[in-house]
Formats: C-alpha cells, sequence, structure tokens
C-alpha cells in the first residue's frame, strides 16, 4: 500500500506541476545550495565506449530524494542526451533525450547509435523543476563505436 500511495503522490505532483505550467502559472523554484555541484563520474569527456553505456552521476553539497519527497537541499537527476538544457521554470520534459531518476537512481545503462553522443546532468525538485540556482553539470561529449 505505501508504494500505492506514494505513486498516487507523485502523479498527482507531476499533473499538479503540468497543469500550472498549462495555465502559465509560473513554479516557484526549489533553492539549491550555492555550493551544490552535480557531475557525471564516468564515462570521462572525450571516451570512446560501446553500447550499452553505463553513466555514473556524482552530486555534491545536496542529497538525494526521490520525486514526490519534500525534503530542504535535495534532489534528483535527469539525464540529458544529446539535447540542450531544458527550460528552467518548467517540470523537465520526460523523453528519450531526458531521461528522469525519480527514484534516486544514481547510474544507468543506456543504449547508444554509433557515433558522437552528448551527455549532460541536471537535477529537478520533488516536481521535476530545475532548483534556483540551477545545478546542471557540464556538457561532454562521447563516441560510440
Amino acid at each position: 500500500m505505501h508504494s500505492l500511495n506514494r505513486l498516487i503522490i507523485t502523479g498527482t505532483i507531476a499533473f499538479s506541476a503540468l497543469a500550472a505550467v498549462g495555465t502559465g502559472v509560473v513554479q516557484a523554484r526549489t533553492p539549491a545550495p550555492e555550493t551544490a555541484e552535480v557531475y557525471i563520474i564516468s564515462p570521462a569527456d572525450g571516451d570512446t565506449v560501446s553500447s550499452p553505456v553505463t553513466v555514473k552521476f556524482g552530486l555534491k553539497g545536496m542529497g538525494v530524494a526521490p520525486a514526490g519527497v519534500n525534503k530542504p537541499n535535495t534532489g534528483h537527476h535527469h539525464l540529458i542526451i544529446d539535447a540542450e538544457v531544458p527550460a528552467l521554470d518548467a517540470p523537465i520534459p520526460a523523453s528519450d533525450n531526458y531521461k528522469h531518476f525519480g527514484g534516486g537512481q544514481t547510474e544507468t545503462i543506456i543504449e547508444l547509435a554509433p557515433g558522437k553522443h552528448t551527455l549532460q546532468l541536471i537535477m529537478g525538485d520533488l516536481m521535476h523543476i530545475p532548483h534556483d540556482p540551477p545545478v546542471m553539470s557540464r556538457k561532454i561529449t562521447i563516441t560510440v563505436k
């Protein structure tokens, strides 16, 4: 029952955030510590790798909490693949280019086609909205052989 309650709460929060965005209501962004830093542990910028690719996330100066959990100085990871940073005042989209890790995961395995790809992390708050100031990594480029 606990998992069902969390799913309902998370779904309600996500729906509320999306509804507010659709009506033009600006969401208040969750504050982040000025010293917070998110980064990609591996792969490293410039690496040549094979698919599937294991991506490990690093975070300093704040904690990880699942989506829907309102705890100060926490958030959860979002991986941006071959795309630009999304709008900072709205929930981060969910697609093949914007992967959500709302369960608090700190690594993932992704399938990528051969060629060059960019990866970047951005933290989102309990409603998937980037913090203020945004906590995002530098963009890295990898090559999949």
